[in-house]
């Protein structure tokens, strides 16, 4: 099995303080901005950051939906951790500053992809169908931060 990773980033035109509160803010912020992939969404523990544990279904394709139960962590001042339970697949949110009043907002997942002909397809074809969800997403973000 071969490691699978998409990355997308955005510069946000608000504080990274403030990018970095909506991105962990579960319990009202995150389920406003996650676009139509996205479904079930329900905050089972917590809901700010550290502790938390919300999940999600992710229809990354009309055949393929995900499962997620994420537990949330901040390794670090800047970075969210969603480790899913059901998968090897693990999101890192990481928002640093990017001139005065901006923040670069980056989103990279990780996962075990399958082995053989169909895990040359899902390295090839899934990090740019993913990058796209969390392009709109980012983008929502975004939308929501800089008003």
């Amino acid at each position: 099995m071969a490691q699978v990773e998409a990355t997308t980033e955005r510069i946000i035109a608000a504080d990274p303080e403030a990018v970095f509160d909506a991105l962990a803010d579960y319990k009202d912020v995150r389920g406003k901005v996650l676009p139509g992939h996205f479904s079930e969404y329900e905050v089972r523990e917590g809901g700010d950051g550290e502790g938390t544990l919300v999940h999600w279904k992710l229809q990354a394709t009309s055949k393929r939906v995900r499962d997620c139960l994420l537990e949330v962590s901040e390794p670090v001042d800047g970075q969210l951790v969603e480790k899913d339970r059901n998968s090897s697949m693990v999101t890192t949110w990481t928002v640093t500053p990017a001139g005065e009043g901006k923040s670069k907002a980056v989103v990279s997942t990780v996962w075990n992809g399958a082995g053989g002909i169909g895990g040359f397809f899902e390295k090839t074809f899934a990090p740019k169908g993913l990058g796209r969800i969390y392009d709109e997403l980012l983008q929502n973000l975004a939308t929501e931060v800089e008003k």
